[in-house]
């Protein structure tokens, strides 16, 4: 089966695009070919209608899973509102009556006094049965009292390692729970059988295709505190024929294990060794959590809070340990840091591991970067570590204003998602949602990257400044950088570059097209993906 690109742009990376013509043949493509066509055959012409083809977006941080459950569960994250959040839980709990406890997600903390929702307003509209909400970042839940009823958790409940009960002032528990407290009412919602499991991460599969996504790196894979094991749903998929994305399984490091458990991945990646979609090559490691729950590793302390300098999820004796064993084993190593003191512990690991075992091939990357120190950021570019940026945070919204400034101060506040610093002193930047924290649209990304202001189309673009008042507006990225991000660096991070990420003769036929010229920055929120195809297969039509 042969298909021609026809009458559109292409995007030939670098920021360059061109008008031309791209003929794929099976999985392949055949052609790339610019200014007017030669007589070019084909079983199938596509008029791309003055649109712009791009090879497949790949998206280097992201959880299907997890967003795929809260699509067919509670889900909060298509309104940003206190009183809406509340309609649509009670709206579930209506529909699902014999539910014994109920879930889902997506709520945003700047629509509640105090950045937090509580037991008490969850108790308003469902008061007889356990509810577990993971906010929109998924370092927290918000639990009614029934839940807390049931998972024993009161006054005297101590905090877990790495996690915090909040509390109000007589020190009874407020319906918070953040980081690994998470687990104290883990067992209320069991995990879904795996018929629920595999319609939730083909929802999720089906919506990363309609933005564009032909591939993607799973930031956590395995046992842990922000929802079931993936793993064992992919190889389901996979062994089924229906995982039509290519993936690479970021598999979870268990803090409370040492080295010994590299075994356990070691026969997890050889094991799919022959999978033509799955990739189990990467560690997941979580160095910290984030700066709104002041779970962040910080260099200095949070604004008004004393000596709080954040959460520590892995000492930095350890975090080199387990760097250079994991590097020496042949895995690239993912990095969750926030904080500038986590950005630091992981780029100091990685030095040791080029003291240890030498110059590495193995693309580790450090996610998400919030705060930067301004002498850490030259050796991303000096460690050839790529920083995995989420970019839709990139921007001025209440949020932001309300949660995360006043924690930072007006010197940190400097450092905020420092994208160009990194970039001009040589570092690689790669695009990550972190869906469902964010909305995986990539498109809605590249413009907040460019911009530093909300998308218009953006449900949770709130504030008077968000659209006006760009965050920092020296640390843009060109639009060349932003949309690389998710193409040629992103298939570089997922080790698919050899085969994805540009438009050229040999590659694989991974593609979308868009509706419109999108080398015109304003036209990206409302840009829509008309086609994406994956190995020459077609994945999502909007027709």
């Amino acid at each position: 089966m042969s298909t021609l690109y026809t009458n559109g742009h292409l995007y030939l990376g670098g920021g360059e695009f061109a008008r031309g013509h791209v003929l794929t043949r099976g999985e392949r493509i055949e052609r790339v070919v610019l200014g007017e066509a030669p007589d070019l055959a084909a079983d199938e012409v596509i008029d791309l209608r003055n649109g712009t083809l791009l090879p497949g977006f790949q998206d280097a941080h992201v959880h299907p899973l997890l967003a795929g459950l809260q699509l067919i569960g509670i889900d909060l994250a298509p309104v940003h509102d206190r009183g809406q959040y509340l309609q649509r839980i009670a709206d579930f709990a209506r529909a699902n009556p014999t539910a014994e406890a109920l879930t889902g997600g997506g709520w945003f903390g700047d629509v509640f006094p105090g950045g937090f929702p509580t037991a008490s307003e969850l108790d308003t509209v469902v008061p007889d049965r356990p509810v577990v909400l993971f906010s929109h970042d998924a370092h927290g839940v918000w639990v009614n009292s029934a839940a807390l009823v049931a998972a024993g958790i009161d006054s005297r409940t101590e905090d877990p390692a790495d996690g915090r009960i909040l509390r109000d002032e007589n020190g009874e528990p407020t319906g918070m729970l953040l980081e690994s407290a998470v687990g104290l009412v883990s067992a209320l919602t069991p995990d879904p059988d795996s018929n629920v499991l595999a319609e939730a991460l083909l929802a999720a599969q089906q919506r990363l295709h309609s933005v564009g996504i032909t591939a993607w790196q799973d930031a956590a894979v395995g046992v842990s505190d922000i929802g079931p094991n993936a793993l064992p749903v992919y190889e389901d998929l996979d062994r089924r024929g229906l995982l039509t994305a290519r993936v690479v399984l970021a598999l979870w490091w268990d803090r409370t294990r040492g080295i010994e458990q590299i075994g356990d991945f070691e026969v997890t990646r050889d094991r799919l060794e022959g999978s033509r979609r799955l990739d189990a090559g990467t560690v997941k490691v979580m160095v910290d959590g984030m700066v709104e729950n002041r779970t962040a590793a910080m260099l200095a302390p949070f604004e008004g809070f004393g000596d709080d300098r954040g959460v520590t999820f892995v000492p930095d004796n350890r975090l080199e340990e387990l760097s250079v064993a994991l590097d020496a084993a042949g895995f690239q190593i993912h990095y969750h840091a926030v904080g500038d003191a986590a950005v630091r512990s992981c780029l100091d690991a990685l030095e040791a591991v080029r003291q240890h075992n030498g110059v590495t091939t193995l693309r580790h990357h450090i996610a998400h970067l919030d705060i930067v120190d301004e002498v850490d950021s030259p050796r991303f570019g000096a460690l050839d570590v790529s920083a995995n940026v989420t970019a839709l945070w990139a921007r001025m919204d209440e949020e932001i204003e309300t949660r995360k400034l006043p924690l930072l101060g007006a010197e940190r506040a400097r450092r905020h998602f420092p994208f160009a610093d990194i970039a001009r002193q040589g570092g690689r930047i790669v695009g990550g949602s972190d869906w469902p924290v964010t909305d995986p649209n990539p498109l809605w990304s590249v413009r907040a990257a460019v911009t530093r202001t909300g998308v218009p189309e953006d449900p949770h673009a709130i504030g008077a400044q968000v659209f006006t008042n760009p965050l920092l507006a020296e640390q843009s990225l060109e639009l060349g950088q932003a949309l690389d991000a998710y193409l040629a660096n992103a298939a570089h991070v997922n080790r698919l570059d050899s085969q994805t990420g540009a438009l050229r003769e040999g590659m694989l036929a991974d593609l979308v097209w868009i509706d419109r010229n999108i080398g015109e920055i304003s036209a990206l929120g409302s840009a829509r993906v008309r086609r994406t195809v994956v190995g020459g297969t077609l994945v999502y039509d909007a027709d």
